[in-house]
């Protein structure tokens, strides 16, 4: 007789009850903020809606945190104690803040396609300097310069040179 039997003896354990003890009881995983997912809106849409459920969920945990950690160091006046409840102040007023940046973001995300800038400060053309005259040219008909003027009269052609010296 080993030692856990005769523990059991001792105790009153019989070995049925053991095995009923040995069972593994699954619980399903349900996440603390149910995830609502609209099928017609868009996913920018949906993870907005998602994070903006979080946060006030945090921010409201949080505040149930502050008042009973206010409550502890109101009781005990302990120094350590109203220094845990200002950090908790100020991770939840971060969590606000965060929730308001949300809603920049968001904001910046729908106004893109609907405001865009047409002004280019700068400009790359890959190509020789005839073919962008050519190019700026045709595109500014009405518009001639003396520059352009001069530049038809003397039919300059690009010169190759060669780099190999």
């Amino acid at each position: 007789m080993s030692i856990n039997d005769k523990i059991n003896e001792v105790l009153g354990i019989g070995k049925e009850e053991e095995e009923v003890t040995k069972q593994v009881i699954k619980k399903e995983f349900t996440p603390p903020v149910p995830r609502k997912e609209d099928p017609n809106k868009e996913d920018v849409d949906n993870d907005y809606k998602y994070s903006r459920e979080n946060y006030y969920n945090l921010i409201e945990r949080g505040q149930d945190a502050i008042q009973g950690i206010l409550d502890i160091a109101q009781e005990s006046q302990h120094p350590r104690a109203y220094e845990v409840a200002g950090n908790l102040i100020k991770q939840v007023a971060d969590t606000v803040d965060k929730l308001q940046d949300l809603q920049s973001k968001l904001k910046n995300l729908k106004d893109v396609p609907n405001k865009t800038s047409t002004n280019i400060k700068q400009a790359l053309f890959v190509g020789s300097s005839a073919e962008l005259h050519k190019i700026l040219k045709n595109k500014n008909t009405n518009v001639t310069s003396k520059e352009d003027e001069s530049f038809e009269s003397k039919n300059i052609t690009p010169e190759k040179t060669d780099i190999s010296d």
